[in-house]
């Protein structure tokens, strides 16, 4: 352990890893999204449900949890329920570059979320950083539209991206008052009850496709939820939010060139270019927060 505190990088080079493979597991997957999406979040509350309960602290402060913070976790879980399954279903429409790359543009609908819903303020330059990054959205959604399904899988994408935000949104406004422990258990056990009621609705039944969705959603629950996120909180601790936001953007990257081996998705020029426009267009809206903060 003292090797590893002495070497962080290394947690950074695992985290990014462990969320990198989180489109290659999905993409193994034989069951419908929700159901995928179900089995991680169960396998993550299952993992978790001990290490909450087992301090005091965070039992008396799920006990004395505010009302409104617990309906904002709720909803809360809920988008974030809805991210899953749009995400995942995403991967069965298009490519693993196409659909990891627009969706890690939710940082600049955090931003609009921002300016809009929160009432905030942009610089010129966070504007001219969302619009390269959305112009590379649409470079990508271009390439894309030759095929239907494709096209469709990018809308999806950008649909997850948009759910995604607005978790990250309550999140922001939760943070302050709840710690991380408790806000997390919260909202992954609404996330799993939203995704619960989506399989009955939809008529799923858990146990119908075999070994390969509660194994999926186990590696997914492993890697990219505790060995991906989990391990970016870890390194906090070590390096700067800026650093560590930026690092994730390396996700499609190494999701693109996993799927090249393993799936044959080799990307077109525009889809490089696209890609390219769309993770600068974060860094520099990344680097843009960090000088404004």
């Amino acid at each position: 352990m003292k090797f590893i505190e002495k070497n962080p990088i290394i947690m950074i080079v695992v985290g990014v890893l462990g969320i990198s493979l989180s489109s290659i597991f999905v993409k193994f997957s034989t069951a419908p999204s929700a159901v995928t999406a179900a089995y991680r979040l169960l396998w993550t509350v299952l993992i978790l449900t001990p290490v909450v309960f087992s301090k005091k602290e965070s039992r008396q402060e799920l006990k004395n949890l505010p009302k409104k913070s617990l309906v904002l976790s709720i909803i809360s879980g809920a988008f974030l329920a809805l991210h899953f399954v749009l995400w995942f279903e995403s991967l069965s429409h298009t490519t693993v570059a196409s659909s990891t790359t627009i969706v890690c543009t939710e940082v600049i609908w955090v931003a609009l979320g921002y300016l809009f819903v929160l009432k905030g303020r942009l610089s010129p330059f966070a504007i001219l950083a969302i619009l390269i990054t959305l112009g590379g959205s649409v470079l990508i959604a271009y390439s894309d539209s030759s095929g239907q399904s494709g096209l469709y899988g990018d809308i999806l994408a950008l649909l997850a991206a948009l759910a995604v935000a607005v978790y990250t949104l309550i999140g922001g406004i939760l943070r302050e008052k709840t710690s991380t422990t408790v806000y997390t258990y919260v909202v992954y056990l609404s996330c799993a009850f939203v995704l619960l009621v989506t399989c009955l609705v939809q008529r799923h039944n858990l146990f119908a496709f075999g070994f390969s969705a509660p194994l999926v959603g186990l590696l997914l629950s492993l890697f990219s939820t505790i060995l991906g996120h989990s391990i970016f909180s870890w390194c906090l601790r070590y390096f700067s939010p800026a650093f560590v936001s930026a690092s994730k953007l390396c996700e499609p990257v190494v999701s693109a060139i996993i799927a090249a081996f393993i799936f044959s998705e080799i990307p077109t020029l525009l889809q490089i270019i696209g890609a390219v426009l769309v993770i600068g267009g974060v860094l520099f809206y990344s680097l843009i927060e960090k000088k404004r903060q």
